[in-house]
């Protein structure tokens, strides 16, 4: 009997973390295709995003239903309650990250067909490609458990933060330069920051994961780099 429970509890852990895995599956399929909705300023690929992130949603709401149902039946202890609490976490940020995405694909619907600014949508384009890497890795990371894996992901945050910066700065400029682009490159703000933000939650996944497997949470500063407060940026030309 006791054999049969143990069996059981693993059968549910392993269910639930398969349910972790296709929810971060969707979320990173979602993003992929609210930047090639971007991209090509494909109003129907971005209504299809919107129309997704509800999947996405369903799902967290069932993984939050399976692992605190766990919890109060079966009373796990170190690695298997960590397994619980770090699929509650991730859930967290896949819903975000699926949110974002919608952000994104709203943006689309929002943007005039006579677009001028194909440089800094190549911008966005390349900090989106960075971004999805790192999205891809750290659910590699999750899949196989692996510490290093979900650290290196973490050490690259400072890099998105850094494109973000930049591109920042250079629509910024670009809106100066010729008013007539400030409601369009405002579109391409917004979904540059969602973008930052997806990035930002990668590495809180890649936190979970570390926190996960050693047990103690990482407790390193995080590396930053984005200044792009209003405050901060000149606005001399």
């Amino acid at each position: 009997m006791t054999e049969h429970i143990v069996t059981a509890f693993e059968n549910e852990l392993k269910e639930l973390g398969r349910k972790v895995a296709e929810m971060g599956g969707r979320a990173e399929r979602l993003v992929a295709q609210s930047i090639d909705a971007l991209m090509k300023r494909d109003a129907t690929l971005a209504e299809r995003v919107i129309a997704e992130d509800k999947t996405i949603d369903a799902l967290q709401r069932e993984i939050e239903d399976d692992a605190i149902s766990i919890i109060a039946r079966r009373q796990p202890m170190a690695v298997d309650l960590r397994e619980l609490v770090s699929a509650l976490r991730m859930v967290n940020d896949l819903e975000r990250v699926g949110d974002h995405a919608k952000s994104i694909a709203k943006r689309v619907l929002a943007l005039e067909a006579d677009f001028h600014a194909q440089k800094q949508l190549r911008g966005v384009k390349h900090m989106a490609d960075i971004v999805l890497e790192q999205l891809k890795e750290v659910l590699d990371a999750y899949g196989a458990r692996d510490k290093q894996q979900a650290l290196a992901v973490w050490k690259r945050d400072g890099e998105v933060d850094a494109m973000y910066t930049s591109l920042f700065r250079e629509l910024l400029t670009y809106m100066m330069e010729d008013p007539r682009h400030i409601t369009l490159c405002t579109h391409l703000l917004f979904a540059a920051k969602n973008i930052e933000r997806i990035g930002d939650h990668a590495t809180n996944i890649a936190e979970t994961i570390y926190y996960l497997v050693v047990g103690e949470p990482l407790t390193d500063e995080r590396p930053k780099s984005d200044s792009t407060s209003f405050t901060k940026v000149s606005l001399k030309r």
